[in-house]
């Protein structure tokens, strides 16, 4: 081999291994709080404002270390959330390796005035959903089971619905619908961001939640993404608009198949919902 032939061969070899490195032991660690403020037509002026803390993805298994559990709660607790909402996966596919008091734990630490509300993803199921339930409840998180809970700000209202997981064919979004009422602003959580097209075409929800993808978790410049799960190749991270309806797909905290990371660092999104009523009523009074 030639020289120069040699000194390109060490220098990819170096940088692949340098990439790894990061891809495994810097990125996973590099949270990252996104904020957004969005705009939903049917939001009540009392609501103006109120903030969702979105967080999902966990994949618990034994990387996760009790420091880095403590940070994200910390983090989320942070941005002052009116309503905290966890869309799913909270492990892998091991019973045996989850630990549970750690999840429990960690759980508990999540804090907002409208509590804490939580669905099932793909992988919950893969591991033991009796497991996984039986940690949420212990922990003082509301699931949301193919069910909506109305939140109230004086005779105003907000209604939050959560389905059961698509890919494992849980998902009853005829009962969301026979549950919730025919006023207010709706925001549904969706564990795989790609219900939304079936959503957005109810034209009743005005914002969707969703992870699943962790926005394909190793994204590679010229390369792009990884390859992404089922239901969520449509939406796979980010805001999008569907018709009438907003869907943001949030990153994710963990990861799954491979502990890397690249160009996709772990996220808490903090959502601040705006209403018409109140913006208008602010350049009023301005």
């Amino acid at each position: 081999m030639a020289p120069r032939v040699r000194r390109l061969a060490a220098g990819a070899a170096v940088i692949t291994a340098g990439g790894l490195l990061y891809a495994r032991e810097v990125e996973p660690r590099r949270l990252e709080v996104v904020r957004l403020e969005l705009t939903l037509p049917r939001l009540a002026a009392a609501f103006d404002g109120y903030r969702v803390v979105q967080v999902g993805d966990i994949h618990l298994d034994d990387w996760s270390k009790p420091a880095r559990l403590n940070r994200i709660a910390e983090m989320v607790n942070e941005e002052r959330p009116d309503l905290v909402v966890v869309t799913g996966d909270f492990a892998s596919y091991s019973a045996r390796r989850l630990d549970t008091g750690r999840l429990v734990g960690a759980l508990r630490r999540l804090s907002a005035p409208d509590g804490v509300l939580a669905i099932l993803g793909n992988h919950d199921y893969l591991t033991d959903v009796k497991l996984i339930r039986r940690c949420i409840r212990e922990a003082g998180l509301t699931e949301l089971i193919n069910e909506v809970v109305t939140l109230r700000r004086g005779g105003s209202e907000l209604h939050v619905a959560g389905v059961d997981d698509v890919m494992e064919g849980r998902s009853r979004l005829d009962l969301v619908l026979g549950a919730l009422p025919e006023s207010g602003a709706a925001v549904l959580l969706a564990h795989e961001p790609d219900l939304a097209d079936v959503a957005a075409a109810t034209g009743r929800f005005d914002l969707q939640l969703s992870g699943h993808s962790h926005g394909g978790q190793v994204r590679v410049p010229l390369l792009g993404r990884a390859v992404l799960p089922p239901f969520s190749q449509r939406y796979t991270r980010g805001l999008h608009r569907v018709g009438g309806m907003l869907v943001y797909t949030n990153r994710g905290l963990g990861t799954v198949h491979a502990r890397l990371r690249f160009g996709c660092r772990p996220e808490i999104t903090a959502h601040t919902l705006r209403s018409p009523e109140g913006r208008l009523g602010a350049a009023v009074g301005g």
